[in-house]
């Protein structure tokens, strides 16, 4: 039987820890990467992989392209994507609340008849979530707990003293579409449960800072019609990568699997 194939944008911690899980019978044959990271990918890629840095390089057709790049990678190549009617996964949610790129997406992909799967990434429960939103959804709060080196090089710097709080501190409480403007390394999730629930500016975002935690704790709380629910995860950073949960990298793979299976879940 011929492999499945994949196209992967960006090759970053995120993308290499894909790469590594990617389950038997698929392929990778395209990744995308900015010119100033070619050689490095090529080297680490050798000959089996097309390296490239437009997706108009690309003369087959994908089974799936995964999103791995960060919110600016998507920006920059998912339009190309969804115009050639392929099916794009996309972990780096937090780009779509900027209205105008989810307008452009979602213009492209429904000319095209290509697909945007927004993935739950370090998250569960959004099938639940969008289930209770046809019921009536009234409120839904998301909390995300990190520790500093979680934060580092992110806009929390500007907000709270990472090098010097002693304990667990609320550096922002806002709307997901403000967290994930501000936030866009950190954030994808208030994105992907704003999409999910009761839209960008009404969903409620707490983000904190927790000196004595080695993990990444996301607590989502949803209310409406339906009844109510709280679901709390606390998952690892990536060893490579502490601003991304070692969640979201399986859930691109979990979307990768799926391009195999008759049944899915």
């Amino acid at each position: 039987m011929t492999a499945k194939t994949v196209m992967m944008i960006g090759y970053g911690a995120m993308g290499r820890a894909v790469h590594e899980l990617l389950p038997s019978g698929l392929a990778l044959r395209w990744v995308v990467v900015p010119e100033s990271s070619v050689a490095e990918t090529v080297a680490r890629l050798g000959q089996d992989v097309e390296v490239m840095t437009s997706v108009d390089t690309c003369r087959e057709r994908p089974d799936l392209v995964v999103e791995c790049a960060g919110q600016a990678g998507l920006a920059e190549h998912g339009g190309a994507v969804l115009a050639r009617g392929w099916s794009l996964a996309v972990v780096s949610v937090g780009a779509l609340a900027d209205d105008a790129l989810y307008g452009r997406l979602h213009d492209a992909a429904r000319r095209s008849g290509g697909k945007l799967h927004v993935l739950a990434g370090a998250v569960a429960g959004m099938d639940g979530l969008a289930a209770a939103r046809e019921g009536g959804l009234e409120s839904v709060t998301y909390e995300a707990r990190k520790a500093p080196a979680s934060w580092r090089g992110s806009h929390a710097e500007e907000l709270v003293d990472l090098d010097a709080v002693t304990q667990p501190t609320v550096f922002f409480e806002g709307s997901a579409g403000d967290a994930a403007r501000r936030f866009p390394a950190n954030a994808n999730v208030a994105a992907t449960v704003a999409l999910a629930g009761l839209g960008m500016e009404n969903t409620t975002v707490r983000l904190t800072v927790d000196p004595d935690t080695t993990r990444n704790t996301h607590r989502i709380h949803a209310r409406g019609h339906f009844g109510e629910f709280e679901i709390e995860l606390s998952g690892y950073p990536l060893a490579s990568n502490p601003k991304t949960s070692t969640l979201a990298a399986l859930s691109v793979v979990r979307a990768c699997r799926q391009v195999l299976e008759p049944v899915v879940v």
